[in-house]
């Protein structure tokens, strides 16, 4: 073989490695069904460009993961870490229940610097939790806030029963018998109403996020997982 030809051999291989990661990363053939994001560092690549495409980028990545074909483990987090250590660009925030089954960034397939997390039990919006929400939507720029329910929840359980309970557990209560009340007895019912009572309070209680809705620069919306199908669904 000539050095020409060891040339241009060069050349192929390097064209077919290039074309195999662009068909990986971009979804082309035989993973093509599922939504593959392009890379992204600290809000840089495929960043959202409105509130909407901020909530559909949340379920797509819903979708992976349900599907076991999660993205963002293939991210290079020592890149990741190094471009976020002055600063965050996370494009949506998540209200969730402090559930261990509920792992935020694994059910939207998403990594470091992409979503803004707060978590309490009961997803409730607290005055702190608002006040940290209101960080995100003012300093941050998030497009999107998710309340996020899940099924099984033991404070909206708890809250229903209201048995008697050590500490300051029974403080969660208030927040959660609005949907309570509401849900006629259905645990399920409870738990759908309460995320979507609470991204209602975060829409009106918090000046913040109300003029951020208002202007369309931020969408807010409730959703339940399904820890059993690991589906997220709008409610």
């Amino acid at each position: 073989m000539s050095r020409d030809d060891e040339g241009r051999a060069g050349m192929d291989r390097r064209d077919f490695v290039r074309s195999s990661i662009a068909a990986a990363v971009l979804g082309i053939g035989a993973g093509a069904g599922i939504v593959r994001p392009l890379p992204r560092v600290a809000g840089v690549g495929n960043a959202p460009a409105t509130p909407d495409d901020a909530v559909e980028q949340l379920l797509a990545g819903n979708r992976r993961f349900a599907a076991d074909q999660l993205t963002s483990i293939e991210a290079d987090l020592k890149v990741l870490r190094e471009h976020t250590v002055e600063k965050q660009r996370p494009f949506a925030a998540v209200l969730a229940c402090a559930d261990s089954r509920v792992p935020v960034e694994l059910v939207f397939d998403q990594t470091i610097g992409q979503i803004f997390v707060a978590r309490v039990a009961g997803n409730i919006a607290s005055p702190e939790i608002i006040a940290s929400l209101e960080y995100g939507v003012a300093v941050l720029g998030i497009k999107a806030l998710l309340v996020l329910g899940h099924t099984s929840c033991g404070a909206v359980k708890a809250a229903m029963k209201t048995d008697t309970v050590p500490g300051q557990i029974s403080a969660l209560y208030p927040h959660l018998r609005a949907a309570v009340k509401q849900s006629g007895g259905d645990v399920a019912r409870a738990i759908a109403l309460n995320a979507a009572m609470q991204a209602e309070l975060l829409r009106t209680a918090s000046t913040v996020i109300r003029d951020a809705t208002k202007a369309g620069t931020l969408k807010v919306v409730a959703a339940v997982y399904d820890l059993d199908s690991g589906k997220v669904a709008p409610c």
